[in-house]
C-alpha cells in the first residue's frame, strides 16, 4: 500500500509555499526539480540543498535560491571548497551525518530524494522518520528496504510520493481506485541504447556506446543500468512495494518512443495509459504540487505531430537484468539489496574497464545466488549484506578478469 495514500490534502494545504530540501541537487533529477521550483516562486521554496562533492554548482545553486542549509555529503572534497562561494546567509555542512540531519531539519515540508544508489537510504528513512512528505526518485530506497520503508512511512505518518516517471504514473493512474480490480501494472522501457542488439553484438561495448541513451539525459550510473536494462529490474522491484501488487502482475514493455510511461490493464479487460513527453519536470511538479497540477514548464504532446507508437516484449535472453528483477520481487527478504549492491559494485567495474558489458548481469546472478538469503531481513542486516554484496563482485572481477576487447 502507497504510504500516505488516501491522506487528505485540504485546499488550504495544497495552496500554502511550500518548504522544499533537495538531495542531490546537483544531479539530472535535482536540476530539474530547482526548474519547477523556478516556475513557481510563490509555491515553492528551497531551504536545503545537498550535493555528493560538486560544490561549485552547489554554490552556484545556493547564490539563487538562497537557502537556509547545504550539504556536501563527501568530506573530503571540503580543502577544495572556496566558502566565499556560498551565500552568507547558508549554513555549510558536511559528512554523511550532516545530510541525514537535513532530511529531517524542522520547519521543511518535503524532501526531494534524488542521491543515485544505496547512499540514499539513510537521509530518505530520516526524512520519514521525521514525518516529512518524501519525493522520492531514489528507487534503491525500496529495491533495498521497500517493506521496512513502507511500515515507517505508515506509522510515523508520512506521505511518499513517487517521483519516476513510470511509477508517478501508475500512481496516479491508481489514485482512488480499487486494486482488487487491477489485473497487471504495466511499466514502458525505451530500450536503452542497445535495443534490437543481439548478445553476440554487445561483447567489445565500451562504456562510451553504453552512455548514449536514445531519449533521456541521465547520470552515468542510471544510463548504464537502461543499456542493460536493470533499471527496469529495479523499477520492478519498486513497483512490487509501492502499490502492494505481486511479482506475476508486474509487467514491462519496451515502448521506444518513451511517450506512455505506464499502463494499468483492469480485470474487464480494459486499459488505461499514462502519456506525456520524456521531461522529468513533470513528475516532479505532480510530487511538489500535489494533488494539483497547475500548469508548468513540462512539455506537452503535439497531438499533430505525434507518430505511430511501437511496444514489444523485452529480450530477456540478451537482457537478462529483467530476469533478475522478477526475480528478487518475487523472493524479497534480502534479494532486493543484494541485487542493488551486486548491480552498482558491477557498473563501476564497467565503467573502469575492469568488467564487460555482458558480465554485468552475469555477476549479479552469480552473487544473488550464493548469498545467504532471509525473508525479514532488519534494516542493519540489510545493510550488511549490501556490504557483503560489493566484496563478492570484487572477488567475482578478479576471479573472472580477462581483457576487455
Amino acid at each position: 500500500m502507497l504510504s500516505g495514500e488516501g491522506m487528505p490534502t485540504s485546499a488550504a494545504e495544497a495552496a500554502r509555499c511550500r518548504h522544499l530540501v533537495v538531495l542531490g541537487s546537483t544531479g539530472s533529477i535535482g536540476r530539474s526539480t530547482l526548474e519547477v521550483v523556478r516556475h513557481f516562486p510563490d509555491r515553492l521554496r528551497v531551504v536545503g540543498l545537498a550535493a555528493h562533492r560538486n560544490w561549485p554548482l552547489l554554490a552556484e545553486q545556493c547564490r539563487e535560491f538562497r537557502p537556509t542549509w547545504a550539504v556536501l555529503a563527501d568530506a573530503s572534497v571540503l580543502p577544495q571548497v572556496d566558502r566565499q562561494a556560498f551565500p552568507p546567509t547558508t549554513e555549510l555542512r558536511v559528512g554523511p551525518d550532516a545530510l541525514v540531519e537535513l532530511a529531517c531539519a524542522p520547519g521543511v515540508d518535503m524532501v526531494v530524494a534524488s542521491i543515485v544508489g544505496s547512499a540514499g537510504l539513510h537521509s530518505a528513512w530520516a526524512a520519514l522518520e521525521a514525518g516529512k512528505t518524501l519525493a522520492l526518485a531514489n528507487k534503491e530506497t525500496l529495491v533495498v528496504a521497500g517493506p521496512l520503508i513502507l511500515e515507517l512511512a505508515r506509522n510515523r505518518g508520512a506521505r511518499l510520493l513517487p517521483v519516476d516517471s513510470e511509477h508517478s504514473a501508475l500512481f496516479h493512474l491508481l489514485e482512488g481506485r480499487d486494486r482488487r480490480d487491477v489485473a497487471r501494472l504495466i511499466l514502458t522501457a525505451s530500450g536503452g541504447p542497445f535495443r534490437g542488439k543481439r548478445a553476440s553484438e554487445l561483447r567489445a561495448v565500451t562504456p562510451e556506446q553504453a552512455l548514449q541513451h536514445p531519449t533521456w539525459q541521465m547520470g552515468p550510473k542510471i544510463t548504464i543500468d537502461s543499456a542493460t536494462l536493470m533499471n527496469k529490474a529495479l523499477e520492478v522491484i519498486e513497483a512490487r512495494w509501492l502499490f502492494d501488487i505481486p511479482a506475476d502482475r508486474l509487467e514491462v514493455l519496451i515502448h521506444p518512443e518513451s511517450m506512455v510511461h505506464a499502463l494499468v490493464e483492469w480485470a474487464d479487460g480494459s486499459v488505461l495509459a499514462h502519456l506525456s513527453p520524456p521531461d522529468m519536470r513533470l513528475p516532479i511538479q505532480a510530487a511538489l504540487l500535489y494533488p494539483e497540477r497547475p500548469p508548468g514548464p513540462a512539455r506537452r504532446v503535439n497531438w499533430q505531430k505525434l507518430g505511430p507508437l511501437h511496444f514489444e516484449p523485452p529480450d530477456v535472453e540478451t537482457f537478462p537484468a529483467l530476469t533478475l528483477g522478477y526475480e528478487a520481487a518475487q523472493r524479497g527478504g534480502t534479494c532486493g539489496a543484494v541485487l542493488n549492491a551486486a548491480n552498482e559494485a558491477a557498473v563501476e567495474r564497467f565503467l573502469a574497464g575492469d568488467l564487460a558489458f555482458l558480465d554485468i548481469p552475469r555477476c549479479c546472478r552469480a552473487v544473488l545466488e550464493v548469498h545467504p538469503y532471509e525473508p525479514r531481513p532488519s534494516l542493519d542486516r540489510l545493510l550488511a549484506l549490501d556490504r557483503w554484496a560489493r566484496q563478492e563482485v570484487s572477488r567475482w572481477t578478479h576471479a573472472h578478469l580477462h581483457p576487455i576487447p
